[in-house]
This record gives C-alpha cells, structure tokens and sequence, in this order.
C-alpha cells in the first residue's frame, strides 16, 4: 500500500488558490488499519470484478475515524513520478505484468520519498497575456549531468537546449527520497536548487508537515500500525 499526501494549494503554509498538485510525500507500508477500514473493505468485490491497476482513496482522518470522500480508479499525476522514485524493480516490467494479468514482483524503496512540481506563471491561472511575457519557451537549464529525480512535464528539447512547453506552466517534477522524510526533502529541493528556471516557483514546504506531527498523530490513533 502506498500512502500519500498531497499539496493541493499554491502557497507553503497549505494558503492560496487550489492548484491540481504542488507536491506529494509518500512512503509505501504493509496492511494496516487505514487500508482495512478503506480498500479493505472493497477488495474482494474488486478481485471478483477483474479490476487491475491502482485505486486512490481520498481520506480525511481524525482521531474519530476515516471518512474517504473519493475514490480514483486510476495513477495520478505527478503521483505516479513520485511513485517510480521509489520503485526498485523495472517499472516497465511492473506495467507489464498489470497488463497480462500477473501479480507484481513489485520492490520499492522503504524509506520516505518527496515530489514538487515546479511551475511557472501564471500556473495555476490560465492569462495567455502572462504566460507569452513571462514563461513561454523558459530555458531549462541543468547545473550537473544528473538527471537522477528529474521528471519532464511540459518541456522540449530546442536545438539541444531543454525549454518550457505547452501551455501550463508545468515543465517540470523533481522527486527525491531517503530513509526519513527530513532526508527526502533535502534531496528533491537540493535536486532543484540544481536546475535553472527564469521565473520558476515551487512550494518549499512539502512533507513537513509528516515532521511537525502528522506522523505522530497517524501512529498515536492507531492507524499505521507498527
């Protein structure tokens, strides 16, 4: 099981318009509380439906219970980036086998693994007007020959030189990971600090809130298990 949690605003501080994802913390765990009263409930109607592939449920937890307002039959995005972060098999290999019916040899790293999309202006707005001024055609400019946690959203290649594409203002999404969530933000920010954006913004907050105490909370109302 895989337990997520995303960064729906702009700002850090969790303030600001709502965007589609500013950012993830993740860590990947075995059965528990939280997918018993969740997934668990439903999984062996998925099994005799035939479904294969990944299912997000969208919780809401408290120390009174799990109330899951929506279910996503489906990978998300920049959630499936972050997500082959932490995969120590082939993810081809992993697809493939989903595809033909198999079960998964699936391995992932044990650790905490971090994902901030970097965005340009006027993400998350749509004003043509800005987005020709200010971001269209960006330079993206890599510090180092490590493309190690570097995850391409909207860019492309211009006569060898990587530029901003499309119209969304997300060119890219940078992942990173370590045995606690401390030392898998150090690596994706650092990892940023590494490429070169005129313009770029990014939320310099994510998975710090599992540090403040989310994770105590979570383990304090039994929800995780050991």
């Amino acid at each position: 099981m895989n337990v997520n949690f995303e960064h729906k605003k702009l700002f850090p501080g969790n303030v600001g318009p709502p965007t589609g994802e500013m950012g993830t913390s993740m860590f990947w765990t075995g059965r528990n509380r939280l997918f018993e009263e969740t997934l668990g409930r439903v999984e062996g109607w998925l099994a005799e439906e035939g479904y294969v592939g990944s299912i997000d449920v969208n919780c809401i937890v408290n120390a009174e219970g799990i109330h899951p307002p929506e279910l996503t039959p489906r990978f998300g995005s920049p959630t499936i980036a972050l997500q082959e972060e932490a995969m120590e098999s082939p993810t081809g290999e992993f697809f493939h086998d989903l595809a033909h019916g198999k079960d998964p040899d699936l391995q992932v790293h044990r650790g905490y693994q971090v994902g901030v999309r970097v965005v340009l202006p006027p993400f998350p707005f749509d004003d043509p007007e800005v987005y020709d001024e200010n971001s269209r055609d960006a330079p993206v400019v890599f510090e180092t020959d490590d493309r190690e946690g570097i995850h391409i959203e909207d860019a492309r290649l211009v006569e060898r030189q990587c530029r901003a594409a499309g119209e969304s203002g997300m060119p890219l999404v940078v992942t990173g990971k370590g045995e606690t969530m401390a030392e898998a933000r150090a690596q994706a920010y650092g990892r940023i600090d590494d490429v070169t954006i005129p313009n770029t913004y990014c939320r310099d907050d994510i998975g710090r809130r599992w540090i403040e105490g989310d994770g105590d909370r979570l383990r304090t109302w039994g929800y995780l298990g050991a």
